[in-house]
């Protein structure tokens, strides 16, 4: 796991990390039981009565689109590339669990008609709804959305071995992202799943929106279609498809990089979004790595909030600049993460009623709340976590370096935004005041609008 956490305050005000080298694995092992592995393709046991709807290359929605290649998929839905009949040009397509309602798609048009239209709908972080309709298939009645497709997710960016942006790059990206949220908050809404395989990297140009099918192929390679195998003496059901498509690639070469003027996203996966005070359809679905403190320690007390979008921001913040992210948990083990957490600044910042209720926490702490001597001995410093995961790996890159100034001011912004109490959070507008925004990042933003 790895554990980081800043030396930049008196000794007493902190407390240590520990670092390993573990990956999260699959979060769809389960269907081992009946299927054979299929590596990058959505766990199988969710295609079935009010789950993932079956597509196949080539079928027809809407009596409009013409699916050409997978985009991806999530908890609950796929995404395909397809083609739009009537005018011509590629398309995505965000195909959802049965039942489940896509308000995203309300919140994107209310997001986007909030910042005007021209020249703004350009610098939008948030992707247009061009269409909207329902699939009805062997595993119930599907919502689906229309929208312009993205070169790539910036978590899967980072596993790649492309991995790595040039400083300007970097800040323009969370630029955006922060940006995006204190949006997203002065609208009203919450995102509620907020990370970085959520933020989208954008096409440089609607060239790739022109290419024929042959021309894609020709470029990105022929769909990847995987047979499904049943473990013996298990029969297909029909709710499967007939194969798994793995998604495609369209992230570059090797020796392609992302140029600031390049560095546009989008920020997607809107499904758990809401306006408080309404409450939220459910508890935080997000991934254990970017989820706020208070789902671990506290889950039957905590619902998602602004201030719980702020945490995972400040995640997402440090996963962008670091070769390794912030958190791993291996196995959805949630007492690693929790650990975590609590080594970030210590375990004084933790609320006394969370500390009492942890059941595991004599594995990692003493009753004074020291480290026990197994696992302190693993611990490692923030000045070496930024050395190793930031500065070292840009050196080796041959970026630039990020200065001593710079990296004290990412520290000043990232602590509120990390507190473990979520009353201490800072407000994304507060973010936004930030030294490193306001001097650093922000500057650079304004570049990439002129």
């Amino acid at each position: 796991m790895n554990r980081i956490i800043p030396s930049l305050l008196p000794p007493n005000q902190f407390g240590r990390v520990r670092f390993s080298t573990y990956r999260s694995l699959h979060h769809g092992f389960t269907h081992l039981l009946k299927y054979q592995f299929i590596d990058e393709v959505e766990p199988l046991w969710v295609y079935q009565p009010g789950g993932f709807h079956p597509v196949h290359i080539g079928d027809q929605f809407h009596n409009r689109y013409r699916v050409v290649e997978k985009l991806g998929f999530g908890d609950s839905s796929t995404v395909w590339l397809a083609r739009d009949n009537e005018i011509n040009k590629l398309v995505a397509i965000k195909v959802s669990n049965c039942g489940r309602n896509l308000k995203e798609t309300d919140i994107l048009s209310a997001l986007r008609n909030a910042i005007g239209s021209g020249e703004n709908q350009r610098n939008s972080f948030f992707p247009p709804v061009l269409d909207r309709f329902e699939v009805r298939g062997v595993n119930g009645v599907h919502s689906c959305y229309v929208t312009e497709p993205a070169m790539i997710d910036l978590e899967n960016f980072k596993s790649s071995p492309l991995y790595g942006f040039e400083l300007d790059v970097a800040r323009v990206l969370v630029a955006q992202m922060a940006l995006s949220m204190a949006a997203m908050h002065s609208q009203g809404y919450v995102h509620g799943n907020f990370h970085l395989g959520n933020v989208l990297l954008r096409f440089p140009s609607s060239a790739f929106r022109d290419l024929s099918d042959q021309q894609l192929y020709d470029k990105y390679g022929e769909p990847s279609c995987e047979p499904i195998t049943p473990i013996e003496g298990v029969k297909r059901p029909p709710n499967l498809p007939s194969y798994g498509v793995v998604p495609a690639w369209f992230g570059g070469k090797e020796d392609q990089t992302v140029s600031m003027q390049d560095a546009r996203i989008w920020i997607v996966d809107l499904g758990d979004a809401f306006a408080p005070p309404a409450d939220p359809e459910g508890v935080s679905s997000g991934c254990f790595e970017y989820m706020a403190p208070e789902f671990l320690f506290s889950p039957e007390n905590s619902k998602l909030s602004f201030s719980s979008d702020i945490f995972s921001l400040g995640v997402c913040m440090w996963n962008l600049l670091s070769e390794r992210n912030l958190f791993v948990s291996f196995l959805g083990i949630d007492d690693e993460i929790m650990a975590d957490h609590v080594d970030l600044f210590g375990p004084s910042g933790m609320p006394s009623s969370w500390w009492d209720k942890w059941e595991r926490r004599s594995e990692y702490y003493t009753e004074t709340r020291d480290s026990v001597p197994d696992y302190a001995k693993d611990v490692q410093s923030w000045d070496f976590m930024f050395k190793e995961c930031i500065q070292d790996v840009r050196e080796e890159k041959k970026y630039q370096q990020v200065s001593p100034e710079e990296k004290e001011a990412i520290y000043d912004m990232l602590r509120p935004m990390l507190a473990l109490n979520p009353d201490d959070r800072c407000t994304a507008a507060q973010v936004l005041e930030s030294k490193w925004m306001t001097q650093w990042v922000l500057p650079e933003y304004q570049k990439l609008k002129k």
